[in-house]
């Protein structure tokens, strides 16, 4: 018999352990170990069975437990020093508080993202983007950075995963109640739900109600459609993660982006917590905060809509994580014109400034679809990928939106993602390190980074290092076969059929690991590319090798999932099914043994398809090397001695199944040659020295680099500070001017033109002396502009064959006099030959005002005839 209305009755606690409530709905418990403990001790069987969840196990303790706990005067004691622990960590001063001149960082940032992995016990997330918005946050609290969180609550997550008989994936979606999970509903004074509305097509209405989960210092608002005074479609906006056809994701992206900007409001008007001055949008889905905005700007009468969009952009910062065009959100433009026009429309805001936004007016675009990473990009000041490697793409990828630029001056920073240490950190090596470099240290390597405070790690013994290491792999041994067995009793099997699975894998063997979403460019089934050959490896007679596998394939993806089932029909094979899994149902609970005990991570994306791959970060920072292609964060990290290189065959002349068949023998090189018989190279003493040597400079090396805590860091400094600095900087007239001077330049562009270009005579010979100097004169049509509108560069550098410019330098060249009887300008300026071989130059114009983030901003540029490809004024 079915109920006919499902809700949570809470446990009422005793007056004494009121606290722990306190410490249940704080988040940080996720990353505290000594909170954590106190709750186990609670009722350790209780704690294991609700998965670890605070919330969960305070609802089921039994009355006794309680009322026993609330007598125990040590328990009480350790139940006080944690709640002070939490309101000091709450309240105190932290880095952000000293790291910038009083009143240089922003007093607080937005923070948009479409999901956030914060704990398992908040199932919020699918994959990389939601564990690095959630890791985003926590470190963000623990440097003290002002930031609030928002994203939508999913009432089914994402989904949970299963195999039938055969392999196949199969989802449940369970619904999630907010009664059972760490959050509390946003409440009017008067004690009602807090609700934003959005209006749609045809009359109707999207009404939303704000849940606030307390990650640390931050605020973590999710949206929720779920209401009944919703439709049954507007109710099911925010049903599940990454689901739904066109005009659903739509509706959840204007949710997010639209009525988010509106719960930070009512939040801030509820709490009293500063305003945000600095908008982050995490991926193209939020980028609709900006179109809201710019409606609050001009409702206040303050801006017209070109003034309002320059003030909105310069507080913005967009970061891409899309390393391919197919990845990014493309809306029809006629449902998104439906969404922003007649009775949906937003006051002030025209549909076709909107659509505008989003349109893709470069050469190979479809002008009838509406990009959102394109709004995100134009609604931005500033931009970023998320590693060294992924910002070169990027710059690739969007540079049609800055025409005339080389793609190394596109404007799209990078900043390599971090992964937040004490969630990820397994507490035996943290112990270890405390050991040698003390708690205290070690906490701050954790959060705050930087290579002096992991400086001492060095000093660990091998012993100790192979001792943790082997006692982390024996706890992913048993809890691999544990899952594994829960897996099959869901595939139908019973436990008379299972006795195989108690000697599923072995503590002592080499053990490598292999855990992410399944789209195709992730490559899961590449380990099968030669089936006998890694039979041979993984039953080796005296250097065996063991895989565990997990990930999941969207719903949506059938090719994914034939890509899960071939793997989990080679693991079936009875010849070698103690030596690989595949573990379904990967989450974050998975991953946190998954990481520590794993000796190597497996990472072969096709390059450069991995946009970062943090998953290999938290490997490290528990002593498992790398075996990668050299994609995302390994690219720029790799340095020989903390991990493997997998050669990429990614040059012309290859296709995909050639590509496919060299990577795969590549890799198996590397496991047969080199990974095991690093790994099983032993000494008189029976230990792996030269392992331990590379486990020891992957956690001194690659710690500090890798950490969430460096990545804010970043943040704060490079975007986050001087986007605060921007938004200021047009407070008042500011906008508006800025907005007129940007309307006369892109009106007089067409007339500005180099006209001439005269060097001495030196630049007249084939060859020129190295430490000589070019004096060049040029003549500039303004089309009507003032000189200090514009800036002249002199561009110079080496030149390939086809004399086009590499590796180039600029210079500016000074207005000399005024301009002459036809309107033109000239400037001078004295060119170094500073390089030898073959060597040009060019000169270009471009506009100029001290409130542009980047000269190539305005997209704008001027170059002489001869100069379309940056190759003119060539000396050999």
């Amino acid at each position: 018999m079915k109920a006919i209305r499902r809700f949570t009755v809470r446990t009422v606690l005793p007056e004494q352990l009121q606290p722990l409530h306190e410490l249940a709905l704080n988040l940080r418990w996720s990353w505290h170990p000594e909170t954590r403990e106190l709750f186990r001790s609670v009722e350790p069987g209780v704690w294991e069975a609700v998965g670890e969840d605070p919330v969960r196990l305070l609802g089921e303790v039994p009355a006794a437990r309680l009322a026993a706990l609330a007598a125990d005067r040590r328990f009480l004691r350790r139940l006080g020093d944690l709640t002070d622990d939490l309101h000091d960590y709450l309240s105190g001063p932290r880095w952000y508080q000293s790291a910038l001149p009083a009143g240089e960082g922003p007093a607080a940032i937005a923070y948009f993202s479409p999901e956030y992995g914060i704990a398992a016990a908040l199932p919020q997330y699918s994959g990389g983007l939601g564990i690095l918005a959630g890791d985003h946050l926590k470190a963000a609290s623990d440097l003290g950075v002002p930031l609030i969180g928002v994203g939508l609550f999913y009432r089914h997550g994402y989904f949970r995963q299963s195999l039938a008989r055969d392999g196949w994936q199969q989802e449940r979606y369970p619904v999630l109640d907010p009664d059972e999970l760490a959050v509390t509903l946003l409440r009017e004074a008067d004690g009602t739900a807090c609700r934003v509305e959005l209006a749609l097509p045809g009359g109707r209405t999207l009404a939303a109600q704000i849940w606030k989960a307390q990650v640390g210092r931050v605020p973590l608002l999710l949206l929720d459609s779920d209401l009944e005074a919703n439709a049954t479609t507007e109710r099911d906006v925010t049903d599940r993660l990454y689901g739904g056809g066109s005009e659903h994701r739509l509706l959840q992206e204007m949710l997010l982006g639209i009525g988010g900007v509106r719960a930070v409001r009512a939040f801030c008007r509820l709490t009293g917590h500063p305003e945000p001055e600095v908008f982050h949008t995490n991926e193209g889905h939020a980028g609709f905060l900006g179109i809201e905005r710019i409606r609050e700007l001009v409702a206040s009468a303050s801006a017209d809509f070109s003034s309002a969009l320059e003030a909105v952009r310069a507080g913005t910062l967009f970061t891409t994580h899309t390393p391919v065009p197919a990845g990014i959100d493309r809306f029809d433009r006629e449902l998104v014109a439906r969404h922003f026009s007649g009775d949906a429309a937003l006051r002030g805001v025209p549909v076709d400034q909107v659509l505008g936004l989003g349109l893709e007016n470069w050469p190979g675009g479809d002008p009838k679809l509406f990009n959102m990473a394109a709004m995100g990009l134009r609604l931005a000041q500033r931009a970023n990928g998320v590693s060294t490697l992924h910002g070169e793409v990027s710059r690739t990828m969007f540079g049609a939106l800055w025409p005339g630029f080389d793609t190394g001056e596109v404007p799209i920073t990078s900043i390599t993602n971090g992964v937040h240490a004490p969630t990820w950190i397994d507490p035996a090596v943290v112990r270890l390190g405390a050991a040698e470099i003390g708690a205290d240290r070690a906490e701050s390597a954790m959060s705050v980074g930087g290579a002096e405070r992991w400086s001492g790690v060095e000093q660990i013994g091998d012993g100790e290092i192979w001792g943790v290491r082997r006692a982390l792999r024996a706890q992913l041994v048993e809890e691999a076969r544990r899952r594994l067995r829960a897996s099959w009793r869901q595939r139908g099997a019973g436990d008379a059929e299972l006795g195989w699975t108690d000697a599923v894998l072995d503590p002592d063997v080499l053990t490598i690991g292999f855990a992410r979403r399944v789209p195709s460019y992730k490559r899961l089934t590449l380990m099968l590319r030669d089936q006998e050959r890694l039979r041979a490896l993984l039953l080796h007679p005296t250097r065996p090798v063991q895989i565990v596998v997990a990930g999941k394939a969207h719903p949506a993806d059938d090719g994914g999932k034939r890509l899960i089932q071939q793997l989990v029909a080679f693991a079936d094979d009875p010849v070698v099914r103690h030596r690989i899994v595949f573990l379904p149902d990967y989450d974050m609970a998975m991953a946190k043994h998954l990481y520590p005990g794993c000796d190597v991570w497996l990472n072969n994306p096709l390059r450069p398809l991995e946009a970062c791959g943090t998953s290999g970060m938290k490997a490290a920072l528990n002593g498992c090397l790398n075996l990668s292609v050299l994609d995302g964060w390994w690219e720029e990290w790799y340095d020989g001695r903390n991990g493997w290189a997998i050669p990429t065959a990614d040059g012309p002349g290859f296709d995909e199944d050639q590509r496919d068949d060299i990577e795969a023998a590549a890799l198996y090189d590397l496991i047969e040659h080199q990974v095991a018989g690093a790994y099983y190279d032993r000494g008189a003493d029976g230990l792996p020295h030269r392992w331990i040597a590379m486990v020891r400079h992957t956690l001194v090396t690659l710690g500090p680099k890798v950490l969430a805590g460096r990545m804010v860091r970043e943040y704060v400094e490079r975007l986050y500070a001087p986007a605060a600095l921007a938004q200021r900087g047009l407070a008042g007239e500011g906008a508006r001017l800025l907005a007129l001077w940007k309307a006369k330049v892109r009106a007089a562009w067409p007339a500005v033109r180099v006209e001439h270009v005269d060097a001495s005579a030196a630049a007249e010979a084939e060859a020129a002396e190295l430490g000589s100097a070019l004096a060049l004169r040029v003549q500039v049509a303004l089309g009507g502009l003032a000189p200090e509108d514009v800036e002249v560069q002199a561009v110079s550098g080496t030149v390939d064959e086809s004399d086009r410019i590499r590796e180039a330098e600029t210079q500016t060249l000074k207005p000399v006099g005024g301009p002459d009887l036809n309107g033109c300008q000239r400037y001078e300026g004295t060119l170094e030959l500073s390089r030898t071989g073959p060597f040009g130059y060019t000169v270009r114009v471009l506009p100029s005002h001290p409130l542009l983030a980047s000269p190539a901003e305005l997209g704008l540029v001027a170059l002489p005839p001869e100069s379309a490809g940056m190759d003119a004024g060539v000396l050999r």
